[in-house]
């Protein structure tokens, strides 16, 4: 098997080529300086170079903390770009061969939306429903299709929205603390390996019973 995972290069991406490794899987990466999502035309290219996949990983980092009221012209054009359009574009492009897996990593926000994230609630949202549209598009190919929401894990991404105060911020949790990007890592690698294919088109939210 083969696959691709966008965003690979630390976080959850990362944590996620290193274990589909180690269960013998032919890992593609990428990062923001080969593939930048929020650079349609750079999407176009590189689809172009790609050929079929297994295993798709749609991944990208999300946008910083903006209130409603403080978000510009342009985060909305580059957001848009980045986790909505650009991985309509990558789905319809990239060939996932028969029987294979697409997994989105998009966000807790999608069930639980956050005032000062409102970025990432219009466009995760937005795109977490053109993903279950096209999970029931390629059910007849046996394509699984699964949406990871995470809540807090504890990533770069997390330090950066919460600053100093990340223990304070992980004893407020329902668990007393965030999850871990391995945790995401092996949940993928095991519906994998055991070939699990029922749970097509169905978003789990990763989030410690935060939302």
């Amino acid at each position: 098997m083969n696959s691709l995972i966008l965003g690979s290069s630390k976080g959850i991406g990362k944590e996620i080529y290193i274990s589909l490794k180690k269960i013998g899987v032919d890992v593609k990466g990428t990062s923001s300086k080969i593939l930048d999502t929020s650079n349609i035309q750079n999407v176009e290219k590189f689809c172009k170079n790609q050929n079929s996949f297994d295993i798709l990983i749609l991944n990208t980092g999300g946008p910083p903390k903006k209130n409603f009221f403080k978000v510009s012209k342009n985060d909305w054009v580059k957001y848009f770009n980045q986790l909505f359009l650009s991985f309509c574009i990558i789905l319809q492009k990239i060939k996932i061969r028969k029987n294979g897996y697409v997994f989105l990593i998009s966000s807790h926000t999608i069930k639980r939306p956050e005032d000062d994230l409102v970025l990432s609630n219009a466009f995760r949202v937005a795109f977490s429903s053109i993903f279950k549209t096209y999970s029931r598009l390629t059910t007849k190919k046996n394509i699984t299709c699964v949406n990871i929401a995470p809540g807090p894990i504890k990533t770069l991404r997390l330090k950066n929205l919460v600053g100093k105060n990340l223990k304070k911020f992980e004893n407020q949790l329902p668990l007393g603390r965030a999850g871990s990007p391995k945790e995401i890592a092996n949940m993928i690698c095991s519906i994998v390996k055991y070939k699990i294919k029922y749970i097509t088109g169905t978003t789990i939210n990763f989030d410690g019973n935060l939302s």
